[in-house]
């Protein structure tokens, strides 16, 4: 079975995360590097995917910066985000021309992998048709426990999901997450009704995502992935 590298960054600011996760595909395009999973928790942050609308900014990027929160415009599909402590995010970094030639069974799968990671909690998530993500019904309407928005060049993967464990909830009320504006986000704390750590969750997410691409999941630490990131960059200066 093939090796996906898995990599816990810690909580690391979103700039510092894009800029490893560029280097991470550069690498996996040169075929100099396996596949990876890099995840992490990041500070507050607010996220605009390509397809995203300046407009489901509620608030103005004076009030960010009073907040402490920052803002980027990026490459990933979706529309508008929060990031922030007690949430996983992860960037699977996977070469899918062999895994399988499919952007619709990718998020599929990711939505799968957390649907399966959330079970084991005893909570029954679902998906909602034209709805990415994975979400819990709530009276009459859903709420969303975790989005997904990813960018694909080459067949190599990037970007990829949130997942709200212990979520600060009140930060969506900055946005319309995701573009939708009557669904409101939920986290597995809330849903449990107790405390929850995010170390708890990651490993369960991770194992049933290798499960599903038939990978085998190893742990590397960061140092390990930024000495193979500078062999393969310079094998590439070397070779160009």
């Amino acid at each position: 079975m093939k090796i996906c590298q898995i990599i816990d960054l810690g909580l690391i600011d979103y700039a510092e995360a894009l800029a490893l996760q560029k280097r991470v595909v550069a690498a996996r395009k040169a075929d100099a590097i396996e596949d990876a999973l890099l995840v992490c928790g990041h500070p507050h942050v607010i996220t605009q995917g390509r397809n995203g609308k300046r407009e489901h900014l509620l608030v103005s990027e004076h009030v960010l910066r009073q907040k402490g929160m920052d803002y980027y415009e990026t490459s990933r599909g979706g529309d508008i985000t929060y990031h922030g402590p007690g949430q996983i995010v992860g960037y699977p970094i996977l070469n899918l021309g062999a895994i399988r030639r499919d952007v619709v069974w990718y998020v599929r799968t990711l939505e799968e992998a957390m649907i399966h990671a959330t079970a084991e909690f005893g909570i029954t998530v679902e998906r909602v048709a034209g709805k990415t993500g994975i979400w819990v019904q709530a009276g009459n309407t859903e709420e969303k426990l975790a989005a997904i928005g990813v960018h694909i060049s080459r067949w190599i993967t990037s970007h990829g999901f949130a997942y709200n464990v212990s979520t600060d909830l009140r930060n969506f009320d900055l946005i319309v997450p995701c573009g939708i504006a009557d669904r409101k986000a939920t986290s597995l704390e809330k849903l449990l009704g107790r405390r929850i750590e995010v170390g708890e969750v990651a490993p369960r997410i991770a194992k049933h995502l290798g499960e599903l691409l038939g990978r085998e999941m190893k742990e590397t630490s960061k140092k390990e992935l930024l000495e193979k990131l500078e062999h393969a960059e310079q094998a590439v200066a070397i070779s160009a």
